[in-house]
């Protein structure tokens, strides 16, 4: 064997542990940054649901519950004291009807600045997404049963006043 052969030479003893150490250190890095992302999202994200739900889910539920418990109580009167024919009874059901058609989703308010992260973050090119996102000068669709929420309300305390109640 020639001493001076470059392919009779022992590697370097150092390179190869060195090159494991910055491997595993750069993974664990990587590992640990993404866990305290997640940590951080779950933290934020409790604390918007909280925040939503007190500010605008309690609020809305209440009331449409409200509502829909008025109604029925109404349409329980009318059954006992009036004939099953009458046009209290017609106006009452359309009101129930109304009431238990709404959905929360159709009342509550849009969270814009959802939406916005959502369109940063997603493909911009989904029909869907660009669909939702066009806003020009007709009303949201969430409008909509919002006001029909408030018609609603206001037949619903039309036909109490009506019966006395």
């Amino acid at each position: 064997m020639d001493p001076d052969s470059p392919w009779e030479e022992n590697p370097d003893t150092n390179h190869v542990p060195e090159a494991e150490w910055t491997k595993i250190t750069s993974e664990f890095t990587n590992a640990g940054y993404r866990e305290g992302i997640i940590a951080g999202k779950e933290a934020f994200l409790q604390a918007g649901f909280d925040a939503g739900f007190a500010d605008v889910g309690v609020p809305l539920g209440r009331e449409l519950g409200h509502l829909r418990g008025v109604a029925a109580a109404i349409r329980a009167q009318i059954l006992s004291t009036q004939s099953a024919e009458s046009v209290d009874l017609e106006e009452i059901r359309s009101i129930s009807s109304g009431l238990s058609s709404i959905q929360f989703t159709d009342i509550a308010p849009r969270d814009l600045e959802a939406e916005q992260h959502a369109k940063e973050h997603l493909d911009a090119d989904d029909p869907a997404i660009i669909e939702n996102s066009d806003s020009g000068s007709e009303k949201a669709p969430q409008e909509r049963p919002a006001e029909d929420m408030a018609k609603l309300k206001e037949r619903l305390a039309s036909l109490s006043t009506k019966l006395g109640l």
